[in-house]
């Protein structure tokens, strides 16, 4: 029905249903936006998980750099030619077992702070549906006291030191090994030495001979005994630091479990 030219319903020049037209295509950008942020929001929460894994695997790049300094000033003895000359002045062999039992406490340190820096990412992450040690420690302080928390506390910290044990036995060890290697230098230093032929021309060069090499093998074994444990020793303080930190995330992620 119209009226003077005007339609009854209808505003003059414009449809009624404009506004359900404009109101449903901002119905359907309000959706797209959303999708959008969220997409960007799960990007961003997966850069900052790519970081933290970055972060949480920081004590195994400590010991790369640790250890890859320590081979890089063996590497410029060996360019002074003093590696060849204690293997060459040692004729018992003992700087070769010291060598060998190092590289085993090295390679055990290794596989500790990957094992360290593994769990320490299960309780950033931590994920109750994945057996972990994490999970046994708050299983089993469940519906537990405060002093019997206290205690199952310690015990964990007592057993992730006892893993680092043999790390520092392994160290302990190697000084060992070249106060060995010393006794044994001197045996064979004053083995040559004869009293009944201190008046031989002849017979001194021999005798100052095995006095020089038992000298050699007595400092050697020693100093090569001291050095690998200092080496070996440092390992260990990184390890333990590491440990600490391990402890102290589980016993803090129990504590707040218990407190819920």
């Amino acid at each position: 029905m119209s009226l003077f030219g005007f339609e009854f319903g209808k505003a003059p020049g414009r449809s009624v249903n404009a506004p359900f037209s404009g109101a449903q295509s901002a119905a359907s950008t309000k959706p797209e936006g959303a999708f959008a942020q969220l997409a960007a929001l799960e990007e961003a929460l997966q850069g900052r998980a790519s970081a933290r894994n970055w972060l949480s695997y920081r004590l195994l790049l400590r010991f790369a750099l640790l250890n890859v300094a320590g081979f890089a000033l063996v590497g410029a003895a060996h360019g002074q030619g003093w590696l060849e000359t204690i293997v060459l002045s040692d004729s018992s062999g003992i700087t070769l077992v010291i060598a060998g039992v190092f590289l085993g406490g090295l390679a055990l340190a290794g596989f500790r702070a990957y094992r360290i820096s593994v769990e320490l990412n299960q309780v950033r992450a931590y994920n109750p549906l994945i057996p972990s040690r994490v999970r046994q420690y708050l299983e089993s302080i469940n519906a537990r006291s405060d002093g019997s928390r206290s205690i199952l506390a310690e015990v964990l910290k007592l057993r992730l030191s006892d893993r680092l044990g043999t790390v520092r036995h392994i160290a302990n060890t190697l000084v060992l090994l070249g106060l060995i290697g010393t006794v044994l230098g001197l045996i064979q230093a004053l083995s040559g030495i004869r009293g009944d032929a201190a008046g031989n021309a002849d017979a001194v060069g021999p005798m100052v001979s095995t006095l020089i090499q038992g000298m050699s093998i007595s400092l050697y074994t020693t100093l090569v005994g001291s050095i690998l444990n200092l080496w070996l020793m440092a390992n260990f303080r990184l390890l333990t630091s590491g440990m600490v930190s391990l402890a102290t995330a589980i016993i803090d992620l129990g504590e707040r479990d218990a407190r819920r």
